[in-house]
């Protein structure tokens, strides 16, 4: 049925979905494909349970009757963490005491059968997602895709495993402290870690509820990208949802500075070929444009400890407490060592945690004040199975180094290869930068991925070419907002009125200052002053074709005027900015950075 379509070679989710939009191959050859490969494949530690073959093709010849064009994952097979509620499946953690069957779809599954997504089976994982390394787990440990000995990386092990191996192009993992990036390097494929509460987490058994992320694996950025937009978007079942819109992938950019640690910061616990293709991937980021910009990492480091150090374990313990009083045995015993000591922890303890974090988060925010994105290695080194193993507690937390603090520090990230070593290990490298900046770092990580030459996953197929961005530079006008029509404000309809696209939200250089004005409804006014003497200043940048951006700058009334918006990055863009004049009367509010604080302390005075 369909197998001699290229059985063994992976296909990006691009790829599956033009040839069944084109009638090339079926959803239902596809989805009989996948499974012909899980049997070839022959791992039975990857799939916690697998769909009966029948109903998942049943599945895929209903969307015959639905409009492919419509359809964004149209037939594309994925595998689902089995941390993640899938409806027809049941939900394990790799616990088989705790297992439940689910009523329904967790809120992200929802999202991707909407889509087209055909849901094929629940993969293994550390159990309770606690862990780095994949070996955790009663269902055995899966394969590494790329090399046998070596551990898959957890937690998401068996989703990063059959992605790799090439046996669906795209998987849920999800992201706690690193689950969703270290198993990507390991298995030389894509790891997105979007930004916290982007993806609703309805429907999945926590790990530290205010720090959880459901993560995206995939064989390429756009793919990884693609998946993230259909999941994307506010829950009313999660309270820890937030609105945070995708923006748009655009062209690598001009002036991009990424920030690498200071001399001496790095740890790669002697792996010196790590440590080679660390340095051949910051060359890399230099060859296309790149200024790297020192930064400090201790910090970052000291963020990390607090994860296993702190409070945060009592989050772990809290969703276990009940399975460790009633069948401790049940539990991984690893694990159990982990999670008991979050019983131990006092109120106090967690609030003392709480305000170093919060001084943490500030250090943090000053660092990104003059850098695009931090450029890491994703893990410092690789272990065997056997190495983890015999030193099961410390090689895990090595493999936290550059992931463990990136909750807590409210950012996103996106893991991509960046070299495949002479042993045969892969190596990553993670791009990260502060929430919201998802499609950024999608937009630069797609072109070092495809810079790189490398093939995909395990199969050794070449990356396709990069498909081109939608044509938006002809009639597509960036517009920089300062007030009244940020995303959520009083005259932010305008805007979408005119079907424009928010593409970032970002800061001006500090060369401006920003004023209150006596205008009904409320607005500021942005004034450029000599370099250096205002201070940085919130916006938002948003996308209008040629006519709209004219209807648009057409209705702005006096005092406001367009003018060029000189941006922290060093970019420029048209945008508004007051006639000085109207000052006199207007109130200095250059101090609370943006138009939103100053309105949300008005709003409570």
């Amino acid at each position: 049925m369909g197998a001699e379509l290229g059985a063994e070679q992976p296909e990006t989710i691009a790829a599956i979905v033009a040839a069944h939009r084109a009638g090339t191959v079926t959803p239902a050859q596809t989805v009989a494909r996948t499974y012909q490969r899980i049997r070839d494949h022959n791992d039975p530690a990857i799939f916690i349970s697998l769909r009966d073959e029948k109903d998942a093709i049943a599945d895929a010849e209903k969307l015959a009757s639905k409009d492919a064009g419509s359809l964004p994952l149209y037939g594309v097979p994925v595998a689902v963490k089995d941390n993640i509620d899938a409806l027809g499946f049941p939900t394990t953690a790799a616990c088989p005491a705790f297992s439940y069957t689910p009523t329904h779809d967790s809120t992200a599954v929802e999202r991707l059968r909407a889509a087209g997504a055909i849901i094929i089976g629940k993969t293994n994982l550390d159990q309770f997602a606690t862990g780095l390394v994949g070996v955790r787990s009663p269902y055995g440990i899966p394969k590494n895709a790329i090399r046998e000995d070596l551990i898959p990386g957890g937690s998401s092990s068996g989703s990063a495993v059959a992605v790799g191996a090439g046996l669906v192009p795209l998987s849920l993992g999800t992201d706690t402290a690193g689950s969703g990036r270290v198993p990507a390097m390991l298995n030389n494929i894509v790891g997105l870690k979007p930004s916290l509460g982007m993806i609703s987490t309805a429907g999945l058994v926590p790990a530290c509820r205010t720090l959880d992320c459901i993560s995206v694996f995939a064989l390429t950025v756009d793919d990884a990208a693609l998946a993230l937009s259909v999941m994307t978007g506010p829950d009313q079942a999660d309270p820890f949802s937030r609105d945070r819109p995708l923006g748009t992938i655009t062209p690598f950019p001009i002036n991009l500075r990424l920030g690498v640690p200071r001399n001496g910061q790095l740890i790669f616990f002697g792996d010196k070929k790590a440590e080679a293709a660390y340095g051949e991937a910051l060359k890399r980021w230099t060859a296309l444009g790149a200024e790297l910009v020192e930064f400090d990492l201790e910090p970052f480091y000291e963020t990390a400890r607090l994860l296993y150090e702190g409070p945060w374990v009592a989050e772990r313990y809290l969703v276990i407490k009940n399975l460790l009083a009633s069948a401790p045995d049940s539990i991984h015993p690893v694990t159990r060592e982990i999670t008991a000591a979050g019983a131990r922890l006092t109120a106090a303890e967690t609030f003392s945690a709480l305000y170093r974090l919060q001084g943490l988060r500030k250090i943090a925010e000053r660092t990104f004040a003059n850098i695009d994105a931090l450029v890491l290695p994703t893990a410092p080194t690789a272990y065997t199975t056997a190495q983890v193993m015999a030193n099961p507690i410390e090689l895990n937390s090595r493999l936290g180094t550059y992931t463990n603090f990136v909750n807590l520090l409210d950012l996103c990230g996106l893991a991509v290869p960046a070299a495949m070593r002479a042993d045969g290990i892969p190596f990553g490298i993670t791009l990260l930068a502060p929430t919201g900046r998802d499609a950024q770092l999608a937009s630069i990580g797609r072109v070092f991925h495809a810079d790189t030459k490398l093939t995909v996953g395990a199969k050794g197929v070449a990356q396709a070419p990069l498909a081109p961005l939608p044509a938006n530079s002809g009639d597509e006008i960036p517009i920089a907002v300062v007030g009244a029509h940020l995303s959520g404000m009083a005259l932010n309809g305008e805007l979408k009125t005119l079907n424009a696209t928010l593409i970032e939200a970002t800061r001006t250089a500090p060369d401006y200052k920003l004023y209150a004005l006596k205008t009904t409804p409320p607005k500021p006014g942005l004034l450029r002053v000599e370099a250096g003497t205002g201070a940085p200043i919130e916006l938002e940048i948003w996308s209008l074709s040629s006519s709209a951006f004219g209807k648009f700058v057409n209705a702005i009334p006096a005092p406001m005027a367009i003018g060029t918006i000189r941006l922290a990055d060093g970019r420029s863009v048209k945008g508004f900015l007051v006639e000085p004049e109207v000052l006199g009367e207007a109130r200095d509010i250059t101090a609370y950075g943006g138009w939103r604080a100053y309105m949300k302390e008005a709003a409570t005075a």
